[in-house]
């Protein structure tokens, strides 16, 4: 087997350049690695990064071993079994025949060590919100929600390889030649025009011509060490987040805090507005968030008191979609505003008030509405309120219904809820 050394000399911020590298080459498997990860964080643990294992089997570096087939003749100490001639099956699979093996010894099969790799807050958050987006966004009053965008910003002499730009780092090659070796081509040229006229001389001056000649060969090795293209001309495609105004946005999070809702699952509900909190204020600028909590009554309330108040009670839904209508009429102009809602509910309402709460998403709020997305967090079959909504789902394209059993669930779910170009159909 070949092994190739990489023995290049390190250049600047090479380790940072290497880790994104990596990022980038195992983004998959770092992706379900932080899908997995994110099921483990507690409620509020949203304020650091993450280490994260990968499977060994999926970081495999490609190695150069000789190929089977040919005609080799190889010779084999210790042979006590084969004599000229004799010949030797191929061993069954594998890069070799011996008895080393791979990995380490296991009471039960085969086994690997998994790689662990640690990732920043910023690229855990990167990797879980990458390719999501608020539906159905429009712009209207531009001045309000301002979205980053990567603009060009010129170049510099510092970044990433794949943002090396050639001509430039070529004009700045020729431009550094040309000043180092301009005088000494200059000095070259007079002194090999009197090497000729000392030539050409009858009775020239072997002296004389041999110390220009040293001199003209000093001059050559001179002018010969200037690099062709060094550190200094090199050239990069300069990057930077722009803001860019795009409309104003508002985010109702609606959560059911009645009886029936345990501690479990006011967990998960929880678990999920802060993954939708995060990933608002990650992605866009002052967005503006409503926290509504509702049991028989429904009251806006901050994030302090939406997360960590005890008060609970009944279960009538209808009393916070009317709460909610009332403050997009006062403050939320649909022709200013692109009003979106996430609902979570362990799905138990009075059978009376399901009717009342499919009326007011069809007349009043889908009208609104640019999104609306109901997440039902129970183990137990569903009652007459996921009735309700499924049947709203199907008729409406701004309304999508999604089930949680389990804390596993609750990422995946929250991804197809907010998926760049989601098609919005009914929930199987």
């Amino acid at each position: 087997m070949a092994h190739f050394i990489d023995r290049r000399l390190n250049g600047k911020n090479k380790s940072t350049l290497n880790r994104q590298r990596f990022i980038r080459r195992y983004k998959k498997q770092i992706k379900e690695a932080v899908s997995d990860a994110i099921n483990k964080r507690s409620v509020t643990d949203t304020s650091s990064g993450e280490s994260i294992s990968i499977p060994q089997r999926d970081i495999s570096e490609p190695t150069f071993h000789q190929g089977k087939g040919g005609d080799r003749e190889q010779i084999h100490p210790g042979n006590d079994q084969f004599s000229t001639g004799d010949k030797i099956q191929r061993p069954q699979g594998g890069q070799g025949s011996g008895g080393a093996g791979e990995g380490e010894a296991s009471d039960s099969g085969e086994g690997e060590d998994d790689f662990v790799f640690s990732i920043s807050k910023d690229e855990y958050l990167d990797l879980l919100f990458e390719d999501l987006e608020l539906p159905n966004l429009q712009q209207n009053q531009l001045d309000k929600l301002v979205q980053m965008k990567t603009h060009r910003a010129g170049f510099c002499s510092d970044g990433m390889p794949s943002n090396i730009d050639i001509v430039r780092s070529l004009q700045g090659s020729l431009a550094r030649r040309v000043a180092m070796t301009a005088g000494k081509k200059r000095q070259l040229a007079e002194l090999e025009a009197q090497l000729c006229i000392l030539m050409a001389e009858e009775k020239p001056d072997i002296a004389a011509i041999a110390l220009l000649e040293q001199e003209i060969a000093a001059l050559q090795k001179r002018i010969g060490t200037v690099p062709f293209i060094d550190n200094y001309d090199l050239r990069f495609r300069n990057y930077e987040k722009q803001p860019h105004p795009t409309s104003k946005a508002v985010m109702f999070c609606i959560m059911d805090v009645s009886g029936s809702m345990d501690q479990a699952t006011k967990d998960m509900a929880k678990r999920f507005y802060i993954l939708l909190y995060q990933f608002l204020t990650r992605s866009y600028k002052d967005i503006e968030v409503v926290y509504i909590r509702h049991h028989t009554q429904a009251k806006e309330v901050d994030e302090q008191e939406f997360f960590y108040s005890q008060e609970t009670g009944g279960t009538i839904v209808s009393s916070a979609l009317k709460l909610m209508n009332e403050i997009i009429s006062e403050r939320y102009h649909a022709g200013e505003w692109n009003v979106y809602a996430a609902q979570a509910s362990d799905g138990d309402n009075w059978a009376d008030d399901s009717p009342q709460c499919g009326e007011i998403l069809r007349n009043k709020l889908l009208k609104d509405v640019r999104y609306y997305a109901y997440i039902e967090i129970t183990t137990r079959a569903h009652q007459s309120l996921w009735r309700e909504y499924q049947a709203i789902c199907q008729s409406h394209d701004n309304f999508a219904i999604q089930h949680i059993r389990t804390a596993e669930d609750i990422y995946p779910i929250f991804r197809e809820l907010f998926k760049k170009s989601r098609q919005h159909q009914g929930a199987a």
